[in-house]
């Protein structure tokens, strides 16, 4: 079943990562985060990941506030050693 993702409201300050070798990318949005945690997240995958790809879609969707979304990414971020 596909969810409507709307434009989601940008964090407070962007979250920036380094996936792989290359340079650190900022991250915005929950919407951001949500493209970030289904195509381009490492291949290990726990907790933390499961809980921000939730919230981000619930911020998106407007259901969840947007710095709870933050949160939530920079956790999965810190799990995945991919926080810069």
């Amino acid at each position: 079943m596909a969810i409507d993702i709307f434009a989601s409201a940008p964090f407070r300050a962007p979250v920036l990562v380094r996936i792989g070798h290359g340079s650190s990318e900022a991250v915005e949005s929950a919407s951001d985060a949500i493209h970030y945690l289904q195509h381009r997240w490492p291949h290990e995958r726990g907790d933390h990941y499961r809980r921000a790809v939730k919230v981000c879609k619930e911020a998106a969707q407007g259901s969840v506030p947007t710095e709870v979304a933050r949160e939530a990414f920079i956790s999965a971020a810190i799990e995945a050693y991919v926080l810069a």
